[in-house]
């Protein structure tokens, strides 16, 4: 079945390392209508990808190490997200990879197979396709701000399992202690403009202070406070992972540096207040 003609055929990448297929499958989707752009590489097709707009991919996972495919979707899947994505692949259990490409390919084609079945596949996949609907990209600051809740739910469940931690006996109020406030701290920097202090002294934290002597009257060691910060900043990166689609990447380096930076400002800052709690019980 070809797309019924609208006076512009829909364009296709098809990236593959093999000439012979290359050629062959395109000649049989030009046949069907299509345009056809080709590429030999994951270097060419992110180039393509870059320069060009496609109503669809086709991809081999692998040209020539293991996955490479995957690098080509990823790229296109977060520059024209509407595209139609197929992933082609020579292994016959790859159906058990959807799971995890599940949000990036719309289909995968296992190896060997018939060209006119792809072009059969690729025309009922656009006419069944509907737009998807337009994504508001949003500051980190407001990410985090709005998935807080989740950030302290997943920090919590991470401190609980975690054997440097959970032998002391606490209260998820108790286990949670100054990290809302310290939260709160961290998305108002990321809210400043600028570098805000990458290349000098960090902002001032009461909260972190008062929370290093917290945990010192809780039983916590300092090493313990360098995992619980460390839990920190992989819930912090796992949730914006968890809302790529939403992300402003325009400014997202910049506000990688200021968390990092800021959580472990935070530390130093508590240790302080975590050794001046310990140096004052030293003396009473």
């Amino acid at each position: 079945m070809a797309l019924p003609q609208t006076g512009t055929p829909h364009k296709v990448l098809l990236v593959d390392d093999d000439e012979a297929i290359r050629t062959l499958t395109r000649l049989q989707l030009e046949g069907k209508g299509f345009q056809v752009v080709t590429a030999a590489s994951v270097a060419e097709a992110l180039r393509l990808i870059a320069t060009e707009t496609f109503d669809a991919l086709i991809t081999d996972l692998n040209m020539p190490n293991s996955g490479d495919g995957f690098t080509v979707v990823t790229a296109m899947r977060h520059s024209q997200p509407n595209v139609l994505i197929l992933l082609v692949s020579g292994y016959p259990d790859v159906e058990r990879a959807m799971a995890t490409i599940a949000l990036e390919a719309d289909e995968i084609i296992v190896k060997p197979f018939e060209t006119g079945v792809l072009s059969q596949l690729l025309s009922e996949k656009l006419l069944a396709r509907k737009p998807s609907p337009r994504v508001e990209k949003q500051r980190v600051s407001v990410i985090l701000n709005r998935c807080l809740p989740t950030i302290l739910a997943d920090w919590l469940a991470q401190a609980k399992l975690s054997k440097e931690l959970n032998h002391l006996h606490l209260t998820d109020e108790e286990r949670t202690g100054y990290l809302p406030k310290l939260i709160a701290d961290l998305i108002a920097r990321l809210d400043t403009t600028g570098t805000s202090s990458l290349n000098g002294m960090a902002p001032s934290s009461n909260s972190a202070v008062e929370h290093g002597k917290l945990r010192h009257r809780q039983g916590y060691s300092s090493a313990m406070l360098v995992h619980e910060s460390r839990i920190l900043q992989v819930t912090l990166f796992g949730t914006l992972q968890n809302n790529l689609s939403h992300i402003d990447f325009s400014l997202l380096l910049p506000d990688v540096m200021k968390i990092a930076d800021e959580v472990d400002a935070q530390l130093t800052q508590a240790i302080m207040g975590f050794t001046k709690a310990m140096q004052g019980e030293a003396a009473a």
